[in-house]
Formats: C-alpha cells, sequence, structure tokens
C-alpha cells in the first residue's frame, strides 16, 4: 500500500492504493480515498505519540488486506504535527535504515534489467545532485531495489513526494538531466552548464524525448496509454518551461557541492530506549506475551492502555510518557 494525490476540481486529494502482479507488470488500484485532509485520521493520545484512527484499519481489513501499522505510519507521516515529526524523525530514519540493511536480495534477480534509465536519472539526481550521470551504469544494483514490484503509478507517486524537496532553482536542470539531453552536445559545457547552449535545441530535443517517453510500453509497464500526454509527465513540462537554468558562479557551485555531499545527513538516534523488562511492567503483560504480540495486538494494547492512563482523564503524566516510548520501541521489534 501507498499514499497517491491527485487534483481534483483545483485541489489535492489523497488516496491510498496499491500495487498488485498482473501478468508480467505490477498495475495499481485504489483503496480508500481519504479526501484533502488525510490528518483527520490521526489521533493524538499525548506526548509525542499518535496512532491512525481505527476506521482505516478497519477499511484495509474489510477489503481483505493486512492493516500493517508501519505501512499506515508511512502512508500518514507527513501529514502530523511538524513537531511530532520532528521529534521522532531520528529515531524513524534509524528504524528505516536497518529495515533496509535487513532486506535481501531475491536469488536471480537482476534490478538492472526490470527499471528504466528514466527512473534512475531521476532518483540518481535526486539522491546525489550530481549533473554529470556517466558513473550511473556503475552504481550497485541494490541502489535500485526501491523500484522493484511498484506499478508505474506507485513509482511516480514516489517520485512526486521526492521532488517536494526539490529547490526551484534546480527544477530545469533536474528535467535536462533526468532526459539526459546533454547526449545532444558535444561542448564540454554540456554536463554542468546547459545554460551555455543552444537554447532552442535543447528545447526541441526535450519535446522530442518527452514524447518518446509518453508512448514507451516499457516505462508505463501495462498502463493504459492516452491521447495526450500523461498526467504524469506534465509536471516535467512546467518544470522545463516555466524555468530558467539558474545561474552559476563560484559560489553558486560551492555551495551547491557543499549541500549535495550532505543530503543523506540525518540526526543522530536518541539513545532514550525502553528494555522489555521495563515495557513489561509499564503494560503489564509478562514478556513473552509481549514477544508473541503482532503489532497489531500491540496498537490495541497501547490504545486501551492510553485511554486509562491519559493525564487528561487523571492519569499520571510520567507514566503516560513511559508508555509511549515503550509502545514506540515495542512496535520497532514487530516490523
Amino acid at each position: 500500500m501507498y499514499l497517491a494525490q491527485k487534483y481534483i476540481n483545483g485541489r489535492i486529494c489523497y488516496f491510498i492504493r496499491e500495487s498488485y502482479p498482473h501478468g508480467e507488470y505490477f498495475l495499481s488500484r485504489e483503496l480508500i480515498a481519504l479526501g484533502p485532509d488525510p490528518g483527520r485520521f490521526i489521533i493524538y493520545p499525548g506526548g509525542n505519540s499518535f496512532y491512525v484512527d481505527a476506521v482505516i484499519e478497519n477499511q484495509i481489513i474489510a477489503l481483505g488486506k493486512e492493516a500493517d501499522p508501519v505501512v499506515l505510519e508511512d502512508i500518514f507521516w507527513r501529514f502530523l504535527r511538524p513537531r511530532i515529526r520532528r521529534a521522532l524523525e531520528p529515531f524513524r530514519n534509524r528504524e528505516k535504515r536497518q529495515r533496509s540493511e535487513r532486506k535481501k536480495r531475491p536469488a536471480g534477480e537482476d534490478p538492472d534489467a526490470r527499471i528504466h534509465m528514466f527512473d534512475k536519472r531521476r532518483w540518481h539526481f535526486l539522491r546525489f545532485g550530481h549533473t554529470d550521470q556517466c558513473h550511473l551504469t556503475r552504481l550497485p544494483p541494490k541502489m535500485f531495489r526501491r523500484f522493484l514490484n511498484k506499478s508505474r503509478d506507485e513509482i511516480e507517486q514516489m517520485f512526486i513526494d521526492m521532488e517536494r524537496e526539490l529547490p526551484i532553482r534546480e527544477y530545469k536542470i533536474y528535467a535536462y538531466v533526468s532526459f539526459n539531453l546533454q547526449r545532444y552536445f558535444a561542448e564540454s559545457v554540456a554536463g554542468n552548464h546547459p545554460q551555455m547552449l543552444d537554447q532552442t535545441q535543447i528545447d526541441e530535443h526535450f519535446i522530442h524525448q518527452i514524447c518518446l517517453l509518453n508512448t514507451d510500453p516499457l516505462f508505463w509497464a501495462g498502463m493504459p496509454f492516452e491521447d495526450r500526454l500523461n498526467d504524469y509527465l506534465i509536471r516535467y513540462v512546467l518544470m522545463y518551461f516555466d524555468y530558467d537554468f539558474a545561474p552559476s558562479s563560484f559560489m553558486d557551485e560551492y555551495l551547491r557541492q557543499f549541500i549535495n555531499n550532505r543530503r543523506d545527513y540525518r540526526p543522530p538516534p536518541g539513545s532514550n530506549s525502553v528494555g522489555l523488562q521495563e515495557a513489561s511492567t509499564v503494560f503489564g503483560r509478562s514478556k513473552e506475551e509481549l514477544r508473541k504480540m503482532s503489532a497489531r495486538e500491540l496498537t490495541r494494547q497501547y490504545r486501551q492502555k492510553a485511554q486509562k492512563i491519559h493525564p487528561d482523564k487523571g492519569g499520571d503524566h510520567d507514566k503516560f510518557v513511559r508508555l509511549t516510548e515503550a509502545y514506540q520501541e515495542l512496535l520497532k521489534t514487530k516490523r
């Protein structure tokens, strides 16, 4: 399952969709419409804790799907209150890295054979900020695993989310690099200074490449073709024609390189953790019971306990905070 967005009557509406196998491709289907404000489904029991309203979980279960709390957290993460998101971000990033390291490559799988070069170029720029992609083909296949077993719709929604962090001054260079327009020019400045090239020629090559991509069956992977430019490509037309290449200077280049070298920086994880013995005391359940609980059962236990000891209902603030910390630590072991 993943979060998808779409403009309806001039405003962004959100949906929960899923990718599913269909022959040699993965297609997508809609599960739940969240409307323009998914944040209304987030419950804040107190402190830095939160959980997704049970109505979403029940709808997913009614569709015959598994309501994984970790997946729901990812879907609703961007709609959290900023203060809580900032407080929990270090822990979330740490756990995501650990989960990524535990992923194993399926036997015989060749990611390079299934991932489109347009996806690789986009991801490479968003990840490293490099306009020169001569080393792109040398990157290890494991760096592109995130695109496996996903529909074209899910992949495009991933890029929409990643592109939200892209500075406006980089819009046009991002489109230039993603469509690999530098290959049409022999000038040495084509890689890093496209603003010094013939702009009319660049425009013509861009239009040609986006039209080719619009009719590429390998890229769209089973999605139906339309007699117009696909909605997912329109944003690149806007990025390219509505913006200019940013003027470059020595200081601009220095700052750009400094930022790009630190795109992966994450604040160090917090050291405040709750052991299993203390969690057992907080929840009032044995360590063995906590080990055997599923993520869904643990969430249910947390909600019940939180309702009883919440400070707004006469409970103790410190106990409630410790309960929340214990829940968050235990939930990581269920992922």
